[in-house]
């Protein structure tokens, strides 16, 4: 320890040191690394090439499935819908460059990051805001559990035997993931830089020999299609069937927000780097979504659960399952399971925003040992694995829950920036106002930031309803219902914090007047050892009016301590209840009562648990651990206080 020195002129004399005592090593280190400093955060922070591989992952993975869902909605019509897959595509592409110079602007607004959340909260007040945050929260878990579906689909594409396995298989990698995360940002995001980018190239690849390929004439169409899986009688290619083709294609977007949620984590300076991260990322998931799906109209991809349209591209553009294809579907599936890292960056840190603001439990606020906010992690990862096995891994059940919580937090960030630009207008040159999440000040060609962000707001508003309505009857009735829900455990969560803190306000608070106080000890004793004379000294200390209680289950086991008591027992008084139907906490509980009922104003009563620790966990087990069990009775009784004295058995006491 450091010396301890009290601050100069300091009427309460605080004292301040600082601990030179380093965390021991358990079994968790050698999984996630050893513990840093607090310290040592500006040193976790991340770059551009490292900020793609973490926040990008899961909107460059849509790409492996987004024109493959386009596709099964256009089944619906024959394979003669399957022309309309590009100029859908060319329509989700403009809708991603919209909602991309819309979130530029957002992260240069806000560069302590937290986007939808703290935009709307700011901007449009506490509900929007709450809304935004169930959107996003639920975006996020759905987000580990289609990317990880998606992967695995691929993995039984390649190898359809595993596909008894695919829920097994998704439970181990969310694991994973979450493993990875658990070791800090920085650590996870070099760990995922290689496949990314392995990724990116092996598709650039793919669709630049593929479009080659069919420029010279030799591309071919898939050999031996699957079946393709049409429920009911084909339909008509009407402009629902387009619009349903297009929400289920706007899976492209899913990640666009997650750089303006994470812009903490970038290096300095924060916002120029998020910013230029989140421009490269655009430009590669557009292009590939593009091409993926023109080569798909081209080669007669044919959608289906067991071979994807990516494994169908590879196996057409590379002539066979050889080399190449094997590390498309390979590169695939890893990107997928990846995309869930972005997630796992991501929601810790908006549910810390949350818990922050009351809305959440606190604990999510604290880091863990190595700076990141653990608890979000690990309950991340258990709620989307309880999705897989819900869903049985299937994509396709899967993504009607996913986009309606991402267009709704568009939306929502989208006006809170056109609201944020006219507050903007209106400030003269100069002026500056300190809001909670930024401050204010005028710029120039605010009417042009307020133009896009509007229209950026209105075209995310428009495809949130048109998903609404053309995905309602395959799930996203859900959604509609989980959001308010989720909004409505927000706030019994914030109303009982407020509740608390109202109580503990030292706004209104007085001292007591001065009063001679009278101090009564209960001491429950089930036998007379060395810990039961421990807690009878301590409890002699506090006061001379100590009632030791005996529960009487046992008549000859209490002839015996009474015989111990009358040797042992220095004179305190000792109260057996007898318990004919052998029950030992009530009896105890309602004596306990009595003594409330009939005690005076100024009375302290105070419950001393004799508490036996064990050497070890596995001894413990050994025991019926009885202090432990009343006080977890009595400290839902109100009017007393609960000391537990505890005994240590160890070799030295034995020794002794």
């Amino acid at each position: 320890m450091s010396t301890v020195a009290p601050e100069q002129n300091d009427p309460n004399q605080l004292m301040r040191r600082t601990t030179t005592h380093k965390p021991r090593g358990t079994l968790s280190h050698w999984f996630i690394g050893r513990p840093l400093q607090t310290a040592d955060a500006p040193h976790q922070t991340i770059g551009k090439a490292i900020g793609l591989a973490v926040f990008a992952s899961d909107a460059l993975s849509s790409t492996a499935y987004a024109s493959q869902e386009i596709l099964i909605i256009l089944a619906a019509a024959g394979t003669a819908a399957f022309g309309y897959v590009f100029p859908i595509s060319l329509a989700i592409v403009a809708l991603m460059a919209v909602v991309t110079i819309s979130y530029e602007q957002t992260i240069h607004a806000y560069p302590d990051g937290g986007g939808a959340y703290i935009v709307a909260r700011d901007n449009l007040g506490e509900v929007p805001a709450l809304m935004a945050a169930a959107a996003l929260l639920t975006d996020y878990i759905l987000t580990v559990s289609v990317s990880v579906a998606a992967g695995v689909a691929q993995i039984v594409s390649a190898y359809p035997d595993l596909f008894p396995f695919r829920v097994h298989i998704s439970v181990v990698f969310i694991l994973f993931v979450m493993l990875i995360n658990l070791r800090g940002v920085k650590e996870s995001g070099t760990a995922f830089a290689v496949p990314t980018y392995f990724f990116v190239l092996m598709m650039f690849a793919t669709v630049g020999i593929g479009l080659g390929r069919y420029f010279f004439g030799t591309l071919g169409v898939v050999v031996n299609p699957p079946e393709l899986e049409i429920s009911q009688e084909l339909a008509a290619i009407t402009p629902f069937l387009i619009l349903h083709a297009f929400s289920s294609g706007t899976a492209a977007l899913t990640g666009i927000e997650a750089i303006s949620n994470g812009i903490t984590a970038f290096k300095e300076p924060r916002s120029k780097n998020a910013g230029i991260t989140l421009i490269w990322m655009a430009c590669i998931l557009g292009s590939l979504f593009l091409g993926i799906s023109f080569l798909a109209r081209e080669i007669h991809a044919i959608p289906s659960e067991s071979v994807t349209v990516i494994s169908q591209l590879a196996e057409t553009v590379f002539a066979g399952r050889g080399v190449l294809y094997l590390m498309v579907i390979g590169a695939t599936t890893v990107i997928l399971v990846m995309a869930a890292n972005t997630a796992f960056a991501d929601f810790p840190r908006l549910s810390a925003l949350a818990a922050k603001d009351g809305f959440l439990p606190r604990q999510l606020t604290y880091r863990g040992s190595r700076l990141v906010f653990s608890r979000g992690i690990v309950a991340l990862a258990i709620i989307a694995s309880l999705l897989i096995v819900i869903f049985q891994a299937s994509v396709t059940r899967l993504i009607p829950l996913y986009a309606i919580g991402v267009f709704l937090s568009f939306t929502l960030s989208q006006g809170g920036m056109s609201l944020r630009w006219r507050k903007i207008g209106r400030l003269k040159e100069g002026e500056q106002i300190a809001e909670r999440g930024s401050i204010l000040r005028f710029e120039k060609g605010w009417q042009y930031k307020m133009l896009v962000n509007g229209f950026g707001a209105v075209c995310t508003f428009i495809v949130m309803i048109v998903f609404s309505v053309t995905k309602f009857s395959d799930g996203a009735w859900v959604v509609l219902i989980l959001t308010p829900s989720l909004m409505a455990v927000f706030w019994l969560i914030h109303s009982h914090y407020a509740k608390v803190a109202r109580r503990l306000s030292l706004d209104h608070y007085t001292e007591p007047a001065p009063h001679v106080m009278r101090h009564r000890v209960i001491m429950p004793v089930s036998g007379v050892h060395q810990g039961t004379l421990e807690g009878l000294r301590y409890a002699r200390m506090l006061s001379h009016d100590v009632t030791a209680v005996h529960v009487s289950i046992d008549p000859a086991e209490t002839e015996k301590l009474q015989r111990k008591w009358n040797t042992w027992g220095d004179g305190v008084r000792l109260l057996i209840l007898d318990s004919p139907y052998r029950l030992f906490v009530e009896p105890l509980l309602h004596y306990i009562d009595e003594i409330l009922a009939v005690r005076q104003s100024n009375e302290v009563i105070t419950i001393v648990v004799p508490q036996f620790v064990a050497g070890s966990p596995l001894e413990s087990t050994l025991h019926m651990n009885t202090a432990e069990m009343l006080r977890r009775e009595l400290l839902n009784t109100a009017g007393i206080v609960i000391t537990d004295v505890p005994y240590q058995v160890s070799e030295r006491k034995e020794n002794e």
